[in-house]
C-alpha cells in the first residue's frame, strides 16, 4: 500500500512537471522568436511601390522573397528581400543572361555546334546524361537548362561561352557587380551543393529578380522557359519543365526553379496578363508547393492589385519643341524613344504622375533621325519609376548660309 502511494505520488508530481512545461515552453518560444524578430533589421530595395508590404516572418513558408514589375523595376512585394541566399540552380539565370546577351549581340548564333567536354560529363544531379564529344546546338543545350535545369548541358556551355566554367564564373560575377548586386556572388556555373572546402553560390531575392529583370527582355528566354515539355536527343530523353507554375498560373512563361537540402525550394517565376507583367522570387520554403504557392500568391496579388496604364507609344511625338541651331528647320518635335507607361494601384484615386523632360534648349545640324536629344523621367507620387530615351524623329541637315545666318538672327 505505502509503495502505491509512493507511486502515485511520483506519477503526480511527473504530470504536474508535464503539464507546466507544456504551458510555459511555448511561451517562451514565441518570446525567443518575437525577439529574433524585433533584432532583424530589414534591408529595402530603393525603388518600391508605396503598397509594397511585408509578410509577417512568423507565419512566411520561406525565408526571403519579394515582387517586382520588370518594366519600371518597382518592387510590390518584399518580405527580407536583401538577405543573402544560396542559390541552387538559380545560378544558372545568371548563365541564361550571359547566353542572351551574345546571341542578341550576334557573337553566339543558337546554330552554333556545343561540344561535351569529359568535365561537363562528370556533372552530378539534374542532366541530359551527355556523352564525352556529344555535340549539340546551342538552342538544344538551353533548352536542356532552362526546361530541364541539366547541369552537364550548363557546364558545356558556360566552356563554350567563355573558355572554361572558370573564367565563366568570373563573367558572371563581372556581370552581376556590373548591374549593382550587392548580395550576389557565383563560385560555379551551376549552383550544385558545395563540396567540402568550397562555398554556395549566393544571391536574395532583389538581386534575382534585377536578374529576371533583364532576362524576360529576350524573346528566347521566354519562348524556352515557357516550354512544358519537349525532346532531347532526337526525342529520346524528355525535356519536363521543373517550374510547375507554366502548367497550373495562367500567364505563367518562366521562369527558374533551384534546390537542395541547405537552400531549399527556390523559384523564380513570371508571368503576364493584361500588358503586365509580375516577377516572384519566392527562397528557402521547407516545401515545393509552398514554395510554388507563395510564388503564386504573390504575382496573383500583383495582377489583383497594379495595372501599367500607357502614356505614350515609341515614336510618337512629344509635347515639347527643341531648337535647331544652322539647321534646313529652325525647330523639332522629339519623339518616345521606347513605349511610356506607369505602374498604379488598381482604384486608387492618388494614381497621379507627371513626366519631368530633360532637354536642351537647342541642338546644333546636322542630326540623325533616331539620334537621342534627351530624357524623359515618369514620376508617380514623387517617385521617379522610370527614363525614357527622347529621339529626334527624322534627320535635319545643316542648312544652307542664308539659312545659317536667319538662324543666328
Amino acid at each position: 500500500m505505502n509503495s502505491h502511494r509512493v507511486m502515485s505520488r511520483r506519477a503526480f508530481v511527473r504530470r504536474g512537471i508535464a503539464f507546466a512545461a507544456g504551458a510555459v515552453f511555448p511561451l517562451l518560444l514565441a518570446a525567443q522568436t518575437e525577439a529574433r524578430r524585433r533584432s532583424s533589421v530589414r534591408k529595402t530595395a530603393p525603388t518600391q511601390a508605396p503598397h509594397a508590404h511585408d509578410a509577417n516572418p512568423l507565419t512566411a513558408p520561406y525565408a526571403t522573397a519579394c515582387a517586382m514589375e520588370p518594366t519600371t523595376g518597382t518592387v510590390i512585394f518584399d518580405h527580407d528581400m536583401n538577405r543573402p541566399w544560396p542559390t541552387a540552380s538559380l545560378a544558372k539565370m545568371m548563365v541564361m543572361l550571359l547566353v542572351a546577351r551574345k546571341i542578341a549581340d550576334g557573337s553566339l548564333k543558337l546554330t552554333d555546334k556545343v561540344t561535351t567536354s569529359a568535365a561537363a560529363t562528370r556533372m552530378g544531379g539534374s542532366q541530359v546524361y551527355l556523352k564525352e564529344g556529344e555535340t549539340f546546338t546551342l538552342e538544344e543545350m538551353m533548352q536542356a537548362i532552362v526546361v530541364h535545369s541539366a547541369n552537364d548541358a550548363t557546364y558545356a556551355v558556360a566552356e563554350y561561352i567563355a573558355g572554361s566554367a572558370d573564367a565563366c564564373v568570373q563573367m558572371m560575377n563581372q556581370e552581376a557587380a556590373a548591374l549593382g548586386l550587392k548580395n550576389t556572388h557565383y563560385y560555379s556555373v551551376h549552383g550544385l551543393p558545395p563540396a567540402a572546402g568550397q562555398q554556395a553560390d549566393v544571391s536574395s531575392a532583389y538581386d534575382l529578380a534585377v536578374i529576371a529583370q533583364k532576362l524576360v527582355a529576350y524573346p528566347d528566354i521566354i519562348r524556352w522557359s515557357a516550354i512544358d515539355t519537349t525532346g532531347f536527343r532526337n526525342g529520346t530523353f524528355q525535356l519536363r519543365n521543373t517550374n510547375h507554375l507554366v502548367r497550373t498560373f495562367p500567364g505563367c512563361d518562366g521562369l527558374k526553379t533551384g534546390f537542395y537540402y541547405r537552400a531549399g525550394f527556390n523559384v523564380v517565376a513570371t508571368a503576364r496578363r493584361s500588358g503586365l507583367r509580375v516577377i516572384a522570387v519566392v527562397l528557402g520554403s521547407p516545401r515545393k508547393e509552398e514554395n510554388f504557392d507563395a510564388a503564386a500568391t504573390m504575382m496573383s496579388q500583383g495582377f489583383l492589385n497594379y495595372e501599367m496604364r500607357e502614356i505614350a507609344k515609341k515614336g510618337s511625338p512629344i509635347d515639347r519643341t527643341v531648337a535647331v541651331k544652322g539647321g534646313a528647320i529652325s525647330t523639332i518635335k522629339p519623339v518616345w524613344g521606347a513605349d511610356a507607361s506607369v505602374l498604379v494601384k488598381r482604384d486608387d484615386a492618388k494614381n497621379s504622375f507627371s513626366i519631368d523632360y530633360k532637354l536642351p534648349a537647342a541642338i546644333s545640324a546636322p542630326i540623325s533621325a533616331g539620334q537621342k536629344i534627351g530624357t524623359a523621367r515618369i514620376i508617380v507620387q514623387g517617385n521617379p519609376q522610370q527614363s525614357i530615351p527622347i529621339l529626334a524623329a527624322t534627320a535635319v541637315a545643316r542648312g544652307s548660309l542664308f539659312q545659317r545666318l536667319m538662324g543666328y538672327l
